[in-house]
């Protein structure tokens, strides 16, 4: 049983039209949709989330720098995975192959404030990983610095944030332009047991942007930035649920 973000992710990319609602859903980013264009998940018949080693090979039919990036960020592979992304849409940004990035919320306490967790008993690979994975976020956040010295991000601290940040950064190095979209869906009564429902475009807004206070500045959302010649734009947006969470009975 779907429920939250996961149900509305997949009842959107189940709908004939979900390209074209997300292209307007991201202007003024100049996206376009073409006979190349893939996307994960594809709703509820194929409900896998995409981890950009697997789907980029797949979208752009190289394995190149897809096994670059899952060793930027993993030191041992085995038994290890790099962030699940909400939503994966390769497409063209400015006429060059370039990657939507979606991390979806439909309720307050999915934004996360924590940093990367350690199991005490992780075996020495997981610690490795963990230290590596620490270093990578640290050369992107010196990487967004380059554009403006107010961000501030690590592993520690807002990882879930930290890390969409930093895949961006690194794949706008290896030249795609990327759209980072946080979406948040309004108006899930259903789950109310679990998190305080976004009830409405401003409310999404202004829980988002107070999360994002102190990492990112706003002034970086809604406008074209570059990094390394790529075009990169972080964006905020909302959109209603097409259907109520089904309650949880237990």
């Amino acid at each position: 049983m779907y429920r939250g973000s996961q149900k509305h992710v997949l009842d959107w990319t189940d709908r004939s039209t979900f390209l074209v609602e997300l292209a307007q859903l991201l202007s003024p980013a100049p996206v376009r949709f073409s006979a190349k264009t893939m996307f994960m998940p594809q709703g509820s018949r194929a409900p896998d989330e995409a981890r950009l080693e697997r789907f980029g090979p797949k979208w752009s039919h190289s394995t190149e720098p897809w096994s670059d990036l899952e060793s930027w960020w993993l030191k041992h592979t085995a038994g290890a995975n790099t962030p699940n992304w909400d939503i994966a849409v390769g497409c063209l940004i400015e006429d060059r192959p370039g990657l939507i990035l979606v991390e979806a919320k439909a309720h307050k306490r999915e934004l996360k404030v924590e940093g990367k967790r350690l199991d005490g008993r992780a075996s020495s690979n997981s610690h490795e990983n963990h230290e590596h994975i620490g270093r990578a976020i640290n050369e992107a956040c010196l990487g967004w610095q380059e554009l403006d010295a107010s961000i501030e991000f690590s592993r520690d601290s807002h990882y879930q944030l930290a890390n969409r940040l930093a895949f961006t950064w690194k794949l706008a190095s290896f030249g795609f332009p990327v759209v980072l979209l946080y979406l948040g869906f309004i108006g899930d009564d259903g789950i109310s047991n679990v998190g305080a429902p976004f009830d409405s475009d401003d409310d999404w807004q202004s829980v988002f942007f107070q999360y994002a206070d102190g990492l990112v500045p706003l002034r970086m959302f809604d406008c074209r930035i570059e990094i390394a010649s790529s075009p990169v734009w972080l964006l905020s947006r909302s959109r209603p649920i097409l259907e109520v969470s089904p309650r949880d009975s237990t």
